[in-house]
């Protein structure tokens, strides 16, 4: 039985703009700076589509990992899946969603893993994963939404000519 949990984050985004961002390889990598994570192979910058594969190489509680996933399923804008297809995961699957939330979005991310080894994994997935793979998801969500487009900043003055002192009688 895999281990499973949601993440829910609001943006000013739109379900588009948010949906683009969460599949693009180079948000994605800027996301993950604290872990050297970086895509090595398959889709490796830009945007990945269905039933296309990334390569992953990063650092994760102190060991190198390489996982390999593929865009299982996309309905744009309101979804798309992608699932571990080579990996440290006996089972991995990260659903994203999309849905207008007034003049924003609301982003579900539902995460599903199982480790290997058996009743050792387990323990460890309760123990350790579990929160681990939760607070990467927090993390990188709080990224994306750090990149919503700013309103345009006004535009600065035009300095103004010096006004033009009167002279000290002494000199």
């Amino acid at each position: 039985m895999p281990v499973a949990f949601v993440c829910r984050t609001r943006s000013a985004m739109s379900p588009q703009e948010l949906f683009d961002l969460s599949r693009n390889i180079d948000a994605h990598v800027g996301s993950m700076t604290q872990s050297r994570e970086k895509a090595v192979g398959g889709v490796t910058t830009g945007l990945i589509s269905e039933g296309e594969t990334v390569t992953w190489q990063a650092w994760h509680l102190g060991v190198r990992f390489r996982m390999t996933s593929r865009i299982t399923r996309m309905e744009a804008p309101s979804s798309f899946s992608d699932e571990q297809v080579k990996g440290p995961f006996k089972y991995l699957r990260h659903t994203h969603e999309f849905r207008p939330d007034g003049s924003g979005t609301l982003m579900v991310d539902t995460v599903e893993f199982a480790a290997p080894f058996g009743p050792l994994g387990r323990l460890v997935e309760k123990l350790i994963l579990a929160r681990y793979l939760q607070n990467l998801i927090e993390k990188r969500n709080g990224f994306l939404v750090a990149q919503t487009p700013q309103a345009p900043t006004p535009q600065a003055q035009t300095p103004q000519a010096p006004t033009p002192q009167a002279q000290d009688p002494r000199q």
